[in-house]
């Protein structure tokens, strides 16, 4: 129901802060400031210092955040790729609510168990992927490409499909449709649908941790690793790197998506 007067309106506002506040707003809060404190012994933190960045930002701490942007650049955009040609290949076709279903999929079960068919389906020939960064490509992939598919399909339900059809009516070959005439339009849906596989890739842990060699240890594990040996100052540290360099990249692509529209 809908609030007119100037006394409901406040009321709701206030509700909807403090929920904000407290729900949202708070953990991140939390987070930034155990980043710096020294120690945490009340109920504010005390004995402030960047020594936790200073570690999170060294070592294979660093080498976890950059495998953690090859992977979800990788996998993501992989995700675009993958997600734009079922999107584009099932539209307007008998399959459609079939390959709907078949995109969705992966994220209807949990992660963790994504992960783990992964890791016993290459763990043998005649494709053996297991102990090499491809497999958690593979996983960030799989994960990713319903939230690609969905995008692309949503912008393609919203396109008038008498472009295509004046540029076939014209003697355009199917293929030259495809490049000139729909993807173009589904541009800014696609940059779209990267930025949002390159944030959830940056954050995936499930699946991740599961099928993750030593040498290739994305950033969210790497959190998970220190929490778990009570380390959790540094380890709220990384989560703060990790979350301003998924914040840059999404700006990036969101950026890009802008110009995609204008054209």
């Amino acid at each position: 129901m809908l609030v007119w007067t100037k006394q409901g309106k406040a009321v709701v506002w206030i509700a909807f802060a403090m929920v904000f506040g407290v729900l949202v707003l708070a953990p991140f809060l939390v987070v930034i400031a155990a980043a710096f404190a020294g120690s945490w012994n009340g109920v504010l933190p005390s004995d402030p210092t960047t020594s936790h960045f200073q570690q999170a930002l060294s070592g294979d701490e660093l080498a976890s955040l950059s495998v953690s942007l090859q992977t979800a650049f990788m996998g993501g955009l992989l995700a675009v790729l993958f997600g734009t040609w079922g999107a584009v290949s099932a539209a307007n076709t008998r399959f459609a609510k079939l390959a709907d279903a078949l995109h969705h999929l992966p994220i209807a079960v949990p992660s963790v168990v994504v992960g783990l068919g992964l890791l016993v389906a290459f763990s043998r020939q005649p494709v053996l992927l297991n102990g090499t960064k491809w497999i958690v490509v593979i996983a960030h992939l799989v994960l990713m490409v319903a939230f690609s598919y969905g995008t692309v399909t949503a912008a393609l339900q919203r396109i008038d499909p008498s472009y295509a059809e004046v540029a076939a009516s014209l003697g355009a070959s199917p293929a030259r449709v495809l490049w000139q005439v729909r993807l173009p339009m589904l541009l800014p849906a696609i940059t779209s649908a990267a930025g949002l596989s390159v944030a959830l890739s940056m954050g995936e842990v499930g699946a991740t941790i599961m099928v993750y060699p030593a040498s290739w240890r994305t950033l969210p594990v790497s959190i998970f690793a220190l929490t778990d040996r009570g380390q959790a100052f540094v380890a709220a540290a990384e989560a703060v790197v990790l979350l301003t360099a998924t914040v840059v990249l999404v700006l990036v692509l969101d950026r890009l998506r802008g110009r995609a529209a204008e054209r």
